[in-house]
């Protein structure tokens, strides 16, 4: 080692990767106090991030208006939402035993939707996609509001000022189980007029903002703004919470059984689904009321960190004879065409291709 200028194999391992120092200092920023942390945003070539100062005041900046127009109180106390929840349960009772009316439930992968008063479609469901395209079903499709909400919800809220009287026509339930969620949304506003009011059951959450969804694994980007909701709490959205960022329920932010109810009044000229508007699938191949598929076991937590149930998953296990076949015709189909292009291949090749056995 003398003999080549070093004394210490960690000298020339460093002169032969000059590199990796430039690597860690690329990524790696000093706090003032001789310690080093990794930046929060991975830069580029040929962007040095100088921004990236800009970027979190602004970030900041986003963050207050979403906090400025979001009020919550504590309203319900523990024994008061016991009893909500006793009744939260009885509903999922009946939408079990299918008790309900067409379109009053709605069933995802960790997470039940029960319609009440009024119901609307959207995702899978449109025929055409995206924001504005979200529709009310016809009248009478959804139950009406259970008398229990406006007794025990509705009339207290009106009562502490946080919403008018009359105000309310539209009473969602979303019982989600732990690892479910809500993608990045804003309720439409064509549908529905301000203020949104939700109230929180069974377990605390939070509400995210400004998140972005990806799926296969589902990963979540870090929220502009994060917003604890504790069980009994009452949350109104209004102005730039409501109409100019998304908000989302991420899967890592239920960690037990947790319901909320979506308190909302429509708009007098939102639009509605005619007679003879399509959807996704048409009346006639649907019961008249829903058959029971939830099973009462306790939901496995690490569920999030998996890939979600797809829709043509779920056909498949509906009619696994028709799915058999459909896939033994597309297999058959495969290999004649594999056979067809084999016999090509070999009209043109002069030689012959000894194959290999692996």
């Amino acid at each position: 080692m003398a003999a080549s200028g070093y004394s210490d194999l960690r000298e020339k391992l460093k002169s032969m990767t000059p590199h990796r120092d430039d690597h860690k200092n690329k990524y790696e920023t000093s706090n003032g106090s001789g310690k080093t942390r990794k930046r929060k945003y991975r830069e580029s070539d040929d962007d040095d991030y100088e921004h990236s100062d800009d970027s979190a005041e602004l970030r900041e900046q986003e963050a207050c208006r979403v906090r400025s127009s979001i009020l919550q109180k504590s309203i319900f106390t523990p024994e008061e939402c016991a009893r909500i929840e006793e009744k939260i349960d009885e509903v999922v009772a009946h939408g079990e035993a299918g008790l309900y009316r067409q379109h009053t439930v709605d069933r995802a992968p960790l997470r039940n939707k029960y319609f009440f008063g009024e119901g609307y479609t959207y995702g899978a469901q449109l025929e055409k996609r995206g924001p504005g395209q979200e529709r009310l079903y016809r009248k009478g499709e959804v139950d009406e509001i259970p008398s229990w909400v406006h007794e025990l919800v509705i009339n207290p809220l009106v009562s502490q000022g946080v919403i008018p009287e009359d105000f309310v026509n539209s009473a969602v339930i979303n019982d989600y189980q732990p690892g479910g969620c809500i993608v990045s949304h804003v309720d439409p506003l064509h549908i529905f007029a301000r203020p949104i009011v939700s109230v929180s059951f069974f377990s605390d959450s939070a509400l995210c903002f400004g998140c972005r969804f990806q799926f296969k694994p589902i990963r979540v980007s870090e929220p502009v703004f994060i917003l604890p909701v504790r069980r009994g709490s009452v949350t109104v959205l209004s102005g730039y919470a409501a109409d100019e960022i998304t908000h989302c329920i991420r899967p890592q932010d239920i960690k037990e059984r947790r319901a909320v109810i979506i308190l909302r009044k429509t708009r007098p000229d939102a639009p509605r689904l005619d007679s003879d508007s399509p959807l996704q699938s048409s009346p006639a191949e649907r019961p008249t009321f829903l058959k029971a598929k939830r099973s009462h076991r306790k939901a496995d937590p690490d569920a999030a960190h998996r890939p979600r149930v797809l829709e043509m998953d779920k056909e498949e296990n509906r009619h696994p004879s028709l799915s058999h076949h459909r896939r033994h015709s597309i297999s058959s189909e495969n290999y004649r065409r594999h056979g067809q292009e084999h016999d090509k291949h070999r009209e043109s090749s002069g030689r012959k291709v000894k194959m290999r056995r692996h």
